[in-house]
């Protein structure tokens, strides 16, 4: 295994494959063994929803208890706690969303545990607070008032920002977007969205994206340019890795086992950032999948392992790609190093360059060949010759 720094969510390798439409095929498992487990394979970190560890509504000596066993076992293994989310979709309460339910008193309930949460993802250490508004949105456009929900929503997601600050945490917030699943249409769907929805925020510079791979995809949108466009803003505080077919349900699957171009694409990013240089992401690689409901216990750890397996392989052979003089060459044929000179120059107002007398060969600019089609196969080339 590599020296990148892979987490696992502990929700992914304890999932049991309890689904709507049939019963649990594997016996729960051991959050604190979990963790052991995963260290064995060479995981780096681990993160969590409250409710992975402890049961909802657990009284407070019971809930110390099963946080002390997770401490234990990231002391034991060296493994890194490095994100804690909060459950505001499984219970019945939330069945109409926590946030932004109408009912004013589920809200308060549900920032109440979200702040709980809050606390305890700074007595873990994580660096990462994430919120997925599972339960955020509608089956029908006439059950809410809808500007009022997004109100109710900034509201909310602004209120953990700053209580974070005033706690003094060392923590970012980072909003998880779907389109749909398990509501009809959930609020923030996209990268977009939640950008749109932070810059309304007045605590806004310490919250910041969770992109998940088919969350995105299942938009029928392009995952990579969504990373792109994070780190662009620099927003992108935390992924989410996993496999998807397109915009299906959520499938959740070994990461690069779904969309594999997408994949190797995602991981050059990731890897070696943009060919013109700009903002890298540094944070963990981040696994937020579901091992089949086909697969016994030991199927677990070996779709664990095979997400890293993935990643390294594709890491490998984007380096390969990257180090390729013909691959630079090609870049240079497409005009992707000529696309980091600004299309003004750095004095150049805009009245100057409305009365400058240049001239354009149009019919030269039509003509330009950029050789993508060969630019793409040579990507292929690295990635399966």
């Amino acid at each position: 295994m590599s020296d990148i720094k892979y987490s696992f969510g502990l929700w992914t390798v304890g999932w049991a494959g309890r689904d709507p439409f049939g019963l649990a095929t594997r016996p729960d498992l051991d959050p604190a063994e979990s963790i052991r487990k995963l260290a064995d394979l060479g995981a780096w970190g681990f993160t969590f929803h409250d409710n992975d560890i402890f049961p909802f509504g657990a009284e407070e000596a019971e809930r110390l208890s099963h946080i002390e066993k997770i401490k234990k076992a990231a002391q034991d293994t060296g493994m890194v706690c490095e994100m804690v989310t909060t459950d505001t979709f499984m219970h019945p309460i939330f069945k109409a969303g926590a946030f932004t339910s109408n009912s004013r008193e589920v809200r308060r309930f549900g920032l109440r545990k979200v702040l709980k949460n809050v606390d305890l993802a700074a007595e873990m250490g994580a660096t990462t607070f994430v919120m997925w508004g599972g339960r955020e949105g509608t089956e029908y456009d006439n059950s809410k008032d809808l500007i009022t929900a997004h109100e109710r929503y900034a509201e909310g997601i602004d209120t953990v920002a700053a209580y974070i600050k005033q706690q003094g945490y060392g923590l970012k917030v980072a909003l998880e977007p779907k389109p749909n699943e398990p509501r009809g249409d959930i609020f923030l769907p996209t990268i977009g969205h939640a950008i749109a929805l932070i810059d309304s925020l007045d605590n806004g510079d310490i919250v910041g994206l969770n992109p998940e791979t088919g969350h995105e995809q299942m938009a029928g949108l392009n995952y990579t340019h969504g990373l792109a466009l994070a780190l662009h803003l620099g927003k992108l505080f935390h992924i989410d890795l996993n496999g998807q077919h397109g915009p299906k349900y959520d499938q959740d699957l070994v990461f690069g086992h779904g969309d594999l171009l997408s994949a190797f694409f995602t991981v050059d990013l990731l890897e070696n950032g943009s060919p013109n240089g700009g903002p890298r992401y540094d944070g963990p690689r981040h696994f937020d999948y579901k091992t089949s409901r086909t697969e016994g216990v030991d199927g677990v750890w070996e779709s664990a392992k095979a997400n890293m397996e993935s990643y390294d392989l594709l890491a490998a052979k984007a380096k390969q790609y990257r180090a390729d003089s013909e691959v630079q060459a090609a870049f240079e044929k497409a005009g992707i190093f000529e696309s980091a000179q600004p299309t003004l120059a750095a004095d150049e107002t805009i009245d100057a360059f409305l009365a400058s007398e240049e001239t354009y060969d149009i019919e030269a600019l039509s003509d330009r060949h950029e050789g993508l089609v060969h630019l793409h196969q040579l990507a292929l080339k690295h990635l399966i010759g």
